[in-house]
Order: C-alpha cells, then sequence, then structure tokens
C-alpha cells in the first residue's frame, strides 16, 4: 500500500520492460515513491482566475463500478472520441476503420476505412479527436502510422454518404513523425484552448526524444490547421514538451492543466502535469530523479503495475488505464489556491484483471466514463465478446 511523504500521497506501479513498454507479462507490489512537481510555468493555455473551494475536492477513496457494456467485438479497438450527441467514434488499429456506436443502444454502424494506414507491431490507426466546430465542419481527426512516418490528418464526416463510405479523402496536416516497431504515442485531443494536442514517442531510438528538431517523444500543439501558434516554446515549432518516451494519455483538469500518461522502460512508469518547454527527462532520467533541468513526474507506478495509455479527467481525479497493469487507476488531485500539482491521496486501482489490458478512457458526462478494453492487439488474452467499450461510474 502506499503512504504518505513528505505532505504529498504518491503511488508507485507500473509500465514495461525489455524494450516495450506494452509487455502483458507480469504484474507487482505497489510501492511509495515521492514525486513532487516541478515549480509552475505561466502556461500558453487559458486559466480561470477563480478557482473551486477545498470543500469541492475529490474524496480521498473513491470507486468504479461497472455498470454496463455497451457493445463488444470490437477488433484492436485504440483511438475513441465523442461526438457532439453523445455517440462514440472508435478506430481499430489493426484494421485502420473507424466505426460509429450509438451511445445508447451499442449498435455499430461502419464509417469507412482510413487510406494510407499501415498497420505493424505498436502502429497502425491510432487516437481520434473531434473537431470543436463539428457542427459545422464535420471533421474527424485521426493520427496513425503510414509506410514512411507517423501524421496527422482529417476527414470530413459525411452522415448521408453510402454505408461504409462516410469519411472524405484524409487531408493531412502534419506529416514526418517518426516511425517505429514499438512506441509511435498516437493520443491527439484537442484542449480548452482549441489547439489540437498530440503525443508521440521516441520510437525505440532514446536520442530523439532531448532532440528539439525532432518530432518524436514530444508532446505537440498545434492549430487545427497543423501550424505552429502563439504560446508554443518555440514559434516556428508545434512542439510543446520534449523529453517523453512514449506519451499515451491526454486529458485536462478543472484548472485547465493538460495531464499526460508516459511508458517508462524497467523501473517507473509516469502521471506528468505538462508545462510549455518542460523537459520530461527521457532518456537521462526515469522517474522522479530531482535533477535540475527535468521536471519530475507527479506519481509514478512500478513497470509491472500500469504500463499506462488512455487518461480522462472526472469528478476530481485523473483516471488512467492500465494495459500490462490490467487495471484503472484513480489519481484524485488536490484543490487548494487553484493548485492541481499532487494528488490528493494514494491512487487507487479498480478493476485489476477484471477485464484484461485497458486502453483508453473517455470521460462520459456526469460521473460516468467509457473505458476500451485492449485484448485483441496481439499481446492479450482474448475471450469471447473481446474487446469492450465499458460505461463506469466513479466517485
Amino acid at each position: 500500500m502506499a503512504v504518505l511523504a513528505a505532505g504529498a500521497l504518491l503511488l508507485a506501479a507500473g509500465c514495461s520492460s525489455q524494450g516495450s513498454a506494452e509487455s502483458s507479462a507480469g504484474r507487482g507490489a505497489s510501492s511509495p515513491a515521492h514525486s513532487p512537481s516541478a515549480s509552475p510555468r505561466k502556461s500558453a493555455s487559458p486559466s480561470p482566475s477563480v478557482s473551486r473551494p477545498p470543500a469541492d475536492q475529490p474524496p480521498a477513496k473513491g470507486s468504479a463500478k461497472v455498470v454496463s457494456t455497451l457493445t463488444d467485438g470490437l477488433k484492436s479497438p485504440w483511438g475513441l472520441a465523442a461526438l457532439p450527441g453523445g455517440d462514440l467514434l472508435v478506430g481499430s488499429r489493426d484494421k485502420g476503420t473507424i466505426t460509429r456506436i450509438d451511445a445508447e443502444t451499442g449498435k455499430k454502424k461502419l464509417l469507412g476505412t482510413v487510406p494510407g494506414v499501415a498497420p505493424a507491431g505498436e502502429g497502425g490507426l491510432l487516437g481520434l479527436a473531434v473537431s470543436p466546430d463539428f457542427g459545422s465542419d464535420h471533421l474527424v481527426y485521426a493520427y496513425f502510422t503510414t509506410a514512411s512516418d507517423n501524421r496527422i490528418a482529417r476527414m470530413i464526416y459525411d452522415e448521408n454518404g453510402s454505408p461504409g463510405q462516410l469519411l472524405g479523402a484524409p487531408d493531412t496536416i502534419l506529416r514526418g513523425i517518426p516511425k517505429g516497431q514499438i512506441h509511435n504515442g498516437g493520443r491527439i485531443a484537442f484542449g480548452p484552448d482549441h489547439m489540437l494536442y498530440a503525443g508521440t514517442g521516441e520510437t525505440g531510438d532514446d536520442g530523439r526524444a532531448q532532440d528539439k528538431e525532432s518530432l518524436a517523444g514530444k508532446i505537440l500543439r498545434m492549430t487545427p490547421d497543423g501550424e505552429p501558434l502563439h504560446g508554443n516554446p518555440e514559434a516556428d515549432s508545434v512542439v510543446y514538451s520534449y523529453g517523453h518516451r512514449n506519451v499515451q494519455g491526454l486529458a485536462w483538469d478543472a484548472e485547465k492543466r493538460l495531464w499526460a500518461s508516459e511508458f517508462g522502460q524497467d523501473t517507473w512508469d509516469e502521471l506528468n502535469l505538462i508545462e510549455p518547454g518542460g523537459n520530461y527527462g527521457w532518456p537521462d532520467v526515469e522517474g522522479t530523479a530531482h535533477k535540475e533541468g527535468f521536471r519530475d513526474p507527479v506519481a509514478q507506478w512500478k513497470t509491472s503495475e500500469a504500463s499506462p495509455s488512455g487518461v480522462a479527467y472526472v469528478r476530481g481525479s485523473i483516471w488512467m488505464a492500465g494495459l500490462r497493469g490490467e487495471r484503472l487507476w484513480r489519481i484524485p488531485l488536490s484543490r487548494e489556491d487553484g493548485a492541481a500539482k499532487e494528488p490528493l491521496a494514494d491512487p487507487q486501482a479498480f478493476l485489476e484483471g477484471e477485464y484484461g489490458r485497458l486502453r483508453t478512457v473517455l470521460a462520459a458526462g456526469g460521473d460516468k466514463l467509457w473505458l476500451v478494453t485492449s485484448e485483441t492487439d496481439g499481446r492479450g488474452t482474448p475471450k469471447p465478446g473481446d474487446d469492450r467499450i465499458l460505461l463506469v461510474q466513479v466517485r
């Protein structure tokens, strides 16, 4: 069990070993770790001037209960995005398809196949995002691996098109993100500033993470057209933060602060509070190092208990899906004087081993979240009905 440490309650758990952070072997016991975040810097994203009172903090202990299975029979699901009406779009990493899921009935509707997807290893059709202006532009964004690179493209979703052909031709907005058999990153999301963020991996080439000229091992921030913008650390670059091994989850809290989950190697997986221009250490450090020039994680886990993937912010906590760890982590955030820089209490694990590998988590409104399993990705042990989208009630 995790314990108090210097006023910040942190838990340690885990991600992977042997090069790939998605290994499904083994589980370990949790260990305490103290990971204070680095001193905050002014964010380029807008921040509210008034914070919520401490009474609005989440409870130290929470809960998570699966209330229903929305749909099943999905193959290698990875990206998940919600349409304005609540229905979901889910992408198949290995098939390169995007399917619409009715949020009430779970009925599936194939939108189409994304041209140019070349699945291999951990690459393929990865993150999905819906334009903030979807009502007028009908754009769906996708991060995917091609024969030559990882790239981000957008497609018009034409609801009046022919079945299976509802997606327009991809319009590539950013190309040249390095690809590899492992660590392709892939999570994309629009932030509170309506800008597009993307998490990338270093593809197994450690040096790329510290190279600011490379798009690998970074968090990127760009306009919806894929261009750099005012507020980025470098005016002519989409690089927002660097020194990442393989970013897998992106989420913003109520203070509009950006949080990211990241694979470690043999020691620590991480949850990081992202600041523009921040260096998060890989490959020079892994986990908390208290080393000048590098930002420490806010929480870290042994590599047997996490292999973190998607993250979401619901009811005052970050919720993080675990692949190798086969569990859902809850990290309650403190809320004093607008700060959300360290957990309020020990992270808690839920659903351990009940549904296998967990890939993606998405806020579903109120006290609910969507949770996508990942047993058919080549590293799980699929059971009849895998993979699934679960509706989870949390506190």
